[in-house]
């Protein structure tokens, strides 16, 4: 590995505990360990990604060395004093270079965690956000645990949203739609992997178009965000994130009045909606969704930021 590599020009301060600032000094006597690696991996993205950037980069360094080694991350460091594998200081390297240029953990290592479940990741879809747990959190607190109700899940991307919600709904059933092909693999693919696979299936089309029935639920998380802002996303975004996941049109909205369009329609009387909304987009959304006829309730996400909207008829 590069044990010699400097910091970055300007890189002055690093957010890593003390103790690991620095690459670690090896003595000649014996070969780098599995510690040594993780260590060092978390100097040189701290390094190269600056203070705000870089503050992840001892939980980035763990999972993308647990990566190379093929183990679970939270058993790496019972690794920590074990010899490093001559097979896997290449590998380390490759991988840190592409956390070091930006690219996201997760799609180097391929798994985001979601409602604490480990959903598989392709190019093809949204790494999973911790702001969208408050949808999920919020379908659940309107639903009886028990109760065998249909779900309808808008733009399915990885699967999250849907998965989630019946891991934790028995008796639920539900569908996941989405206009990519690749998407709706993966998101078969996590489905079964996650234990629910016999209880949903997956439906290539835009929004909802063609879906029919009547669901007690259904759940979206659209794209938000305007055209014109997405190339001032923060690198990790919007440049490895998918653009139909994230381009909402001229004023963000497109994504929600497709929603509002299929929850009109396909929404049970007694059904609820639960829809994702942008920073700053509660006061439209509500204006469109009341043009439908259709009641809100906002809830705020763990930032205070209005998340979530509620929908009934």
């Amino acid at each position: 590995m590069g044990y010699s590599n400097a910091p970055s020009p300007g890189a002055s301060r690093h957010p890593l505990p003390a103790g690991e600032r620095g690459p670690h000094r090896e003595a000649s006597s014996r070969l780098p360990t599995v510690g040594d690696a993780r260590r060092q991996a978390a100097w040189r993205i701290a390094a190269a990604l600056g203070e705000t950037r870089g503050r992840t980069a001892a939980l980035d360094a763990r999972l993308i060395v647990a990566h190379a080694l093929e183990v679970a991350a939270e058993r790496l460091a019972l690794a920590d004093e074990r010899p490093l594998p001559a097979h896997a200081v290449a590998a380390i390297d490759a991988l840190v270079a592409r956390r070091m240029a930006g690219e996201p953990v997760a799609r180097i290592v391929g798994e985001k965690e979601f409602w604490s479940l480990p959903f598989r990741l392709s190019p093809a879809v949204l790494v999973p956000r911790p702001e969208t747990e408050t949808l999920v959190a919020a379908a659940l607190a309107a639903t009886r645990r028990d109760a065998a109700v249909s779900v309808l899940d808008i733009g399915t991307g990885s699967g999250a949203i849907l998965v989630a919600l019946l891991s934790e709904l028995p008796r639920a059933t539900g569908i996941g739609t989405d206009i990519s092909p690749d998407a709706l693999e993966v998101a078969t693919t996590n489905a079964a992997r996650l234990g629910v696979g016999d209880r949903c299936r997956f439906v290539a089309t835009s929004w909802a178009n063609g879906v029919e029935g009547a669901f007690h639920l259904i759940v979206a998380n659209p794209p938000y965000i305007a055209t014109g802002d997405i190339a001032a996303l923060d690198t990790e975004v919007c440049e490895f994130d998918p653009l139909v996941a994230l381009d909402g049109g001229a004023d963000g909205l497109e994504g929600h009045r497709a929603t509002l369009e299929a929850i009109s329609r396909l929404l049970a009387p007694s059904g609820l909606g639960f829809v994702e909304i942008g920073d700053g987009q509660a006061a439209a959304f509500r204006g469109l969704a009341e043009a439908r006829g259709l009641t809100i309730r906002l809830r705020r996400d763990l930032a205070g930021i209005e998340r979530v909207a509620e929908i009934a008829r």
